[in-house]
């Protein structure tokens, strides 16, 4: 069997989110790198073309002196335009301070002047020669601009597209969510398939094979009660005819009985219990639940101490019973009835002689409180864990029982939603002490009932 502590779950949800974060990533990123280069390039030869233009329709124009200046012009955004004549003297220049001297041959270049980098554009004829320049730092600046505004919604979109898949992940999964939440729910007896509605085409082959595992399982099981109900059916007949004819060697033995027959009367009335419970248990596997009522708690433990005096008193033990208040609640009465029996009878079965049993009926925290303590020996350490399994017997094997009463006691006590436990006395008191834990009645006499 894998250990626990070993094994690792992947969540299908966190695993696709991952993939498509790093794909939308590296999709994204690559994507703004293209848009940021393409854009700088394009701002690049835009800015170059205005060099060119320049440059072929300069001449001495207006007087910068007669043209009004832009508002917000940055100084550093003007051309320098310097214009020379064909022995070389320089007739018109825009930026006196840049300091550009003429480059051979014509076209464009990067130059150094004045501690600044220049974009040159240079042309001419045999008249004149022009040369247009622009800093740099300006053009990077537009060309960064450009490209940023370019990468800009490609950076936006992978968040918000990262945003939208997770959105319709959870809409895909929430159909999984309502799945597991409604297996977690179902009860050990439920036989209605799983709907199929919504459930993710990927994941409906699954559903479908559930659904057929739970039809499997119910055949399985109701074969199972089906074998238990029918094996103890069958066999009381036969056990009650040995009993009788047990009773009738013990007549004719006119009451000298050796100790073979003695071994025989206990085994066939051991045998008859047995069958009774493994009854009693397979009516308590059938799927549908018995019909619910009032139950008045109070008159089915007062029943179930009757049933048990005789045997009480055969091994002299001291059988009390306390009602310290009226308790009712809502249930099958005949399983209430097995419930309680069965508790009665495993303090009455494990007690030695001369010991004794108080069975109590109280109020605690709004909620009933029957108690059935009894003197003897302690639970054995560890046995608290399997003290409802079926057939574990924490006494000695000599002593009588079947390993079945707490058993069938867990299972009505689930299916109407009580408490039970089971445990070593904590008064000073060597013994045990069963407590069943009831939920009041409303007014209206609703309460806890049977679960289906």
């Amino acid at each position: 069997m894998d250990d626990p502590k070993i094994l690792t779950t992947a969540s299908l949800r966190r695993t696709a989110l991952v993939y498509v974060t790093v794909l939308l990533s590296v999709i994204g990123l690559a994507a703004c790198a293209f848009a940021y280069f393409y854009a700088h390039d394009a701002a690049t030869e835009f800015l170059d073309g205005q060099l060119r233009q320049i440059a072929l329709n300069a001449g001495a124009g207006v007087s910068p002196a007669r043209a009004p200046a832009e508002a917000d012009q940055d100084p550093e955004d003007q051309f320098a335009v310097s214009i020379w004549d064909a022995q070389g003297r320089l007739v018109h220049t825009s930026l006196p301070s840049a300091h550009i001297p003429p480059r051979t041959p014509p076209g464009y270049a990067n130059v150094k002047a004045a501690s600044e980098e220049w974009r040159v554009y240079t042309t001419g004829d045999s008249q004149r020669t022009v040369q247009v320049a622009q800093r740099e730092v300006v053009r990077q600046e537009i060309a960064q601009t450009a490209a940023l505004v370019a990468a800009a919604p490609v950076l936006i979109a992978i968040p918000l597209a990262w945003l939208v898949v997770g959105w319709a992940m959870n809409r895909v999964l929430a159909r999984l969510n309502t799945l597991s939440i409604e297996l977690a729910e179902r009860s050990v007896r439920a036989t209605a398939p799983i709907a199929l509605d919504g459930i993710p085409a990927e994941v409906l082959p699954l559903a479908r094979s559930m659904n057929s595992l739970i039809v499997r399982l119910h055949h399985a099981v109701e074969a199972q009660r089906q074998f238990v109900s029918d094996a103890a059916h069958e066999l009381r007949t036969p056990l009650a005819g040995m009993q009788i004819q047990v009773e009738n060697l013990s007549r004719e033995m006119r009451g000298n009985r050796s100790g073979a027959t003695e071994v025989l009367a206990r085994g066939v009335q051991r045998a008859s219990a047995l069958v009774n419970q493994l009854l009693q248990l397979a009516r308590l596997d059938e799927t549908g639940a018995a019909q619910e009522e009032t139950v008045d708690v109070n008159a089915v433990v007062l029943e179930s101490v009757a049933d048990y005096a005789a045997l009480a008193d055969h091994k002299r033990l001291d059988l009390e019973l306390n009602c310290a208040c009226r308790a009712v609640c809502r249930g099958a009465p005949q399983e209430v009835r097995v419930l309680l029996s069965s508790l009665i009878d495993n303090a009455v079965r494990y007690t030695p002689s001369c010991g004794r049993i108080d069975v109590s009926i109280g109020r605690r925290d709004g909620r009933f409180v029957v108690e059935v303590s009894n003197t003897g020996a302690f639970l054995p350490k560890g046995s608290e864990a399997r003290i409802f399994d079926r057939f574990f017997r924490a006494a000695p094997q000599e002593t009588e029982g079947t390993g079945l009463g707490l058993s069938i006691a867990r299972q009505v006590a689930e299916r109407h939603g009580f408490g039970l436990t089971v445990e070593n006395r904590a008064d000073g008191t060597a013994g045990v002490i069963a407590r069943l834990s009831i939920p009041a009645a409303g007014k209206d006499g609703r309460g806890a009932g049977v679960r289906r």
